[in-house]
């Protein structure tokens, strides 16, 4: 079990966090250049993330052995927006829809990918990827239906479809689907483009506690959500795979995807929505530093499997 590449993106974001915070504060970067950061992320960057993710070839052979990953992964996808519909009704309105989005959609999608390899080799990198289909669908489907809230729903369907991210995924589906044959310099350009956008949002991050500082991050609620994040979500789904005897190295892999902290693009959603970014920006930072300790315990309890 091989957690070195996990512990340096760890390293990397915090370390791309720190140089939007010094930046910031040695005034380069003014809180106004946040915006422009956030619109580029959601418009841009991410969008040709999401495209080059879903380069996955589904031959005959391994479509059985991906089923039940995706099923898995469906499923959990499914409990934790359940979970975000039940759990927050007594939170201030400005806070639910980041806890909710939170909740739906974790940061997977980087350390994942690092989790999936570094523990499983080759083998957990390709089915980590099939684990984070359900993942992308409903980040940008019922997590963008989280802030668009208050609309008449008409509205928030229109926006919802026509949302970048949204546009993404549906390439992406049709991408696999249909066997679309991209380029190698369009790959390439997404490839690059998509690179951009994890580095972008964790200095994005750093300006918001260059701004607002350290000092509301240890809050109970805060603590609350990283341990339902962190720690709840996952012993669920451990104890879920578990009954239904699910192949212990897809359960392995579940649970560690399923302990990644809070999506770092909650941070940039609440400033798109004029949402509560302090807030949005303290669960994402405190679940990811919590994480440094807690993902390797997760390791170290699956390797019994």
């Amino acid at each position: 079990m091989d957690l070195s590449k996990l512990f340096n993106l760890q390293f990397m974001m915090f370390a791309e966090m720190a140089a939007g915070y010094i930046l910031c504060k040695i005034h380069i970067l003014k809180p106004s250049d946040r915006s422009v950061l956030s619109k580029s992320v959601i418009n841009l960057f991410l969008p040709a993330s999401i495209i080059g993710a879903f380069n996955i070839e589904l031959t005959s052979e391994i479509l059985g052995d991906f089923a039940e990953i995706l099923i898995v992964s469906t499923a959990i996808q499914v409990f934790c927006v359940i979970l975000a519909a039940v759990l927050f009704n007594r939170t201030d309105d400005n806070k639910k829809r980041i806890l909710q989005y939170a909740t739906v959609c974790s940061n997977a999608g980087f350390l994942g990918n690092a989790v999936a390899e570094g523990v499983y080799g080759q083998i957990g990198m390709m089915y980590g990827q099939i684990y984070l289909i359900p993942l992308r669908i409903v980040m940008f489907s019922a997590g963008v239906s989280y802030f668009e809230g208050g609309q008449d729903f008409k509205t928030v369907i229109k926006k919802i479809i026509t949302h970048p991210c949204i546009i993404a995924v549906v390439i992406g589906l049709a991408r696999i689907g249909f066997r679309i044959p991209f380029p190698t310099m369009v790959t390439d350009t997404l490839t690059s483009l998509g690179r951009c956008a994890t580095p972008l949002v964790m200095v994005f991050l750093g300006m918001i506690i260059a701004e607002n500082g350290f000092s509301t991050m240890m809050t109970k609620l805060n603590i609350e959500f990283s341990v339902l994040r962190l720690v709840l979500i996952p012993a669920a789904v451990l104890a879920g795979c578990l009954l239904a005897h699910i192949d212990p190295m897809i359960t392995g892999l579940s649970v560690l995807l399923a302990a990644m902290p809070a999506g770092s693009t909650t941070a940039v959603f609440a400033e798109q929505y004029h949402a509560d970014v302090r807030f949005a920006a303290d669960c994402v930072v405190l679940s990811t530093l919590l994480s440094i300790a807690v993902l390797p315990v997760w390791a170290w309890i699956l390797s019994g499997l």
